[in-house]
């Protein structure tokens, strides 16, 4: 297995290369308005680094969110596109479990909080329970304003941004902040080898602030849902270059 992961979630664009057993190559760069311009460099270095060029790859996986809009789907284009045009399978991995994947395997236990930045006030959050290096989600991603969390989710130990942005709502857990591709890496070789089901579908949660360029729309749906892109189709690997998402970053997401 070779296995590129990426995330464009958070305000960490991240990638990572997998080789099954252990992470080959990890480069991340932190700018919420850069997810175009940075991913495809950040691709490219992290193949460099692990010794690999794109056709050598037998797996993508991507952060399918929640995030906003914008954002998140720079990756999921990117994830596609690359997965059409190889001619491998693209898993989908929620960001949220990525980031408490990387706290369960960092030693948190019981009951946490992953909370990341929402905007508008808000943030996206679920409840985990962590054990034996493991994070096991108890709910479905949410979106809604962190004073309208119960008492008790609030008093959860919370990693993400979320206990940054809300410090006087949100009980801060410690690390991580933001998705890191060698977590979320990692959780996608146990789930590809566990045969659990990984839709490659974004998880927004609520509606983007504004309508995005049809070409992107339309690379987005490539594959059909949960459908391995390039699988089943006669298509054969071709070699490429990483490209970038046909994607314009809105700034009116950056407005709270």
């Amino acid at each position: 297995m070779r296995l590129l992961a990426l995330d464009t979630a958070t305000s960490a664009i991240t990638v990572a290369v997998h080789d099954g057993q252990r992470v080959l190559a990890e480069r991340t760069a932190l700018d919420a308005r850069r997810h175009t311009e940075l991913l495809a460099p950040l691709v490219q270095e992290a193949l460099d680094l692990a010794g690999l060029t794109p056709d050598q790859l037998t797996d993508v996986a991507v952060g399918t969110g929640p995030g906003p809009f914008t954002g998140l789907r720079v990756g999921l284009v990117t994830a596609r596109t690359m997965g059409l045009a190889l001619g491998i399978p693209v898993h989908g991995v929620c960001s949220l479990d990525a980031l408490a994947h990387e706290a369960a395997a960092a030693g948190a236990t019981g009951e946490l909080l992953v909370a990341t930045d929402a905007r508008r006030r808000e943030v996206y959050h679920a409840r985990y329970r962590c054990t034996e290096g493991r994070a096991e989600p108890l709910e479905e991603p949410a979106v809604t304003r962190p004073g309208d969390l119960s008492d008790e989710v609030r008093a959860l130990p919370t990693v993400g941004r979320g206990p940054l942005l809300y410090p006087e709502l949100l009980t801060r857990g410690g690390e991580p902040l933001d998705v890191s591709a060698a977590a979320l890496a990692e959780l996608a070789v146990h789930r590809i080898r566990s045969g659990a089901p990984m839709p490659a579908e974004p998880l927004y949660l609520r509606r983007p602030d504004a309508a995005t360029p049809g070409t992107a729309k339309s690379a987005l749906a490539a594959g059909g849902p949960n459908r391995p892109a390039g699988r089943g189709t006669g298509a054969r690997r071709q070699q490429v270059q990483p490209t970038r998402a046909a994607v314009t970053e809105d700034q009116s997401e950056g407005q709270q």
